[in-house]
């Protein structure tokens, strides 16, 4: 029976993990001034679940293994009677329901109904000292049971993360048969061991139970916090995700709140104050997830500091950008900056010169910058040659979506603004043809494949954390004055819980 409850409490510790629920954990008085992101998770996600617990928890009965269990009373007659049950398996387990309650500002309740399941193993026995004189007997047997199981899971919070208590834990017997074979008169070792074997029996599941549910869960929140660690660091970026105040515990939802703060090397941001607000998230999707203008900019900015705003474009995709039209104008433009040669032979860099500005607003994320651009022939045996380096400053604003696991950027609206020009076919700048068409070329699809590159970046990043493991359901990305929200469905990936939990068996 353990492992069903280990089943059950590990399919909720992954999204208790998730949303980093708190309790007993000492904040202060302004309760969301230090948030940077929040995380809600709904009831029809607790209810995603349930529907999950029957087949998780039969799998995972195929891999229990179960203690010896042995005892002795001292029987009229008889003497000192011991005995020991060995071997014990499970088998034809069925489960009738489970159910999921959240108690608002208190715990989660969950109740899985009418388990049954029949125990076999071996009982072996001996009296009158027997057990020294080697003098015993061995039968097999099997037990019917009925359970229910009841788990009240406090979260309290331990070192600024989440640590579900699931020492609250009761067991009630609607069923507990002892069956014997294998002897030809079983009837009155049957009446001599049903009692006692099965009160020992009861206390024995009971404590099991509930310790292994409290162990696994233990075990389970660990793992879910390195998995939670790993997916928001990368290299020298960290973004910090202990929590900033109490969790809420409401029969619609769990919701906590955390700080957000980006670490990079030896510094981090510093968030004075936050726009959240409770109101700001609904109720009608599984999980939400609300990030703060100040989050997305540290993260930026972090990004720009170690370097990653740099993009090399060559061979096809130059060809792509400068070909995206056929007129004299670019034409000449190419003849211009490519002084003939195969754009095989050149390179194009693209970096940002200045941290970039963000500002997220309901139209979408406006993004600010000064970026430099520079293409560079190279011919073998001789020096790389700069044929044109520019800088413009760059305004755009990017609406994000998320769609058959990919991370999609697209520009709905820019501006550039040429700020410096060199080309060495026009030393003097006078020919304002190029720079005109070098304009039009970054607005038509120059910031549209940098934007198509840091999705594809961030995709990578973001699956390389196996984010592309879980079952997104039609995701939204929503923009709104100094936030973003992210809303969404999920399907609940059960193999790799129990993965997991077959390897930690």
């Amino acid at each position: 029976m353990c492992w069903a409850g280990r089943m059950m409490l590990g399919t909720f510790s992954i999204l208790l993990v998730l949303v980093q629920a708190a309790a007993a954990c000492e904040f202060g008085p302004f309760p969301y001034r230090a948030t940077g992101i929040v995380c809600r998770m709904t009831k029809p996600a607790a209810l995603l679940l349930n529907q999950e617990t029957a087949q998780v928890i039969q799998a995972a009965f195929r891999n229990a293994k179960f203690p010896n269990i042995t005892g002795e009373r001292s029987m009229r007659l008889l003497g000192r009677v011991a005995y020991g049950l060995s071997n014990i398996q499970v088998n034809d387990l069925s489960i009738q329901r489970s159910e999921v309650e959240l108690k608002e500002d208190k715990a989660i309740h969950i109740s899985i109904k009418n388990v049954t399941a029949l125990f076999k193993g071996t009982l072996t026995y001996g009296y009158a000292g027997a057990w020294f004189l080697q003098l015993f007997h061995s039968v097999d047997f099997e037990i019917e049971s009925s359970i229910d199981l009841q788990l009240n899971i406090d979260l309290v919070c331990q070192k600024d993360q989440v640590a579900p208590d699931a020492s609250d834990c009761y067991l009630t017997f609607h069923k507990l048969t002892l069956h014997l074979q294998g002897d030809k008169q079983p009837g009155w070792l049957k009446q001599l061991f049903t009692d006692f074997i099965s009160f020992t029996l009861k206390l024995v599941l009971k404590r099991e139970v509930c310790k292994e549910i409290n162990a696994v869960a233990q075990t389970l929140t660990n793992f879910i916090l390195d998995l939670a660690a790993n997916f928001v660091r990368d290299k020298d970026i960290i973004v910090d995700i202990s929590l900033a105040s109490d969790s809420v515990i409401k029969a619609s939802y769990i919701e906590s709140h955390h700080k957000g703060l980006v670490l990079y090397k030896n510094s981090s941001s510093v968030l004075s104050d936050s726009v959240f607000s409770p109101s700001l998230l609904t109720e009608s999707r599984m999980l939400y997830f609300w990030l703060s203008e100040h989050s997305l900019s540290s993260l930026a900015a972090a990004a720009f500091l170690d370097g990653r705003l740099l993009l090399n474009l060559r061979g096809e995709k130059l060809q792509e950008l400068f070909e995206m039209e056929d007129t004299e104008e670019q034409r000449k433009a190419v003849q211009m900056i490519f002084q003939g040669t195969s754009y095989n032979d050149s390179v194009a860099k693209v970096w940002s010169l200045t941290q970039p500005q963000i500002s997220l607003q309901p139209e979408g994320t406006v993004v600010r910058s000064l970026v430099a651009v520079e293409v560079i022939i190279l011919l073998a045996g001789e020096e790389p040659l700069v044929s044109l380096y520019m800088e413009k400053e760059i305004t755009a604003t990017i609406q994000a979506t998320y769609a058959e696991k990919k991370l999609i950027l697209q520009p709905v609206d820019s501006s550039v603004e040429i700020k410096v020009f060199k080309c060495t076919a026009d030393p003097s700048g006078e020919d304002t043809s190029i720079q005109s068409f070098l304009k039009n070329m970054i607005l038509v699809a120059g910031i549209p494949e940098v934007t198509s590159s840091i999705g594809s970046a961030l995709t990578s990043l973001m699956n390389s954390k196996r984010l592309d493991l879980f079952d997104i359901i039609n995701p939204e990305i929503i923009t709104r004055k100094g936030y973003v929200i992210v809303q969404l469905d999920f399907g609940f990936p059960s193999h790799l819980l129990l993965n997991f939990l077959e390897k930690s068996w």
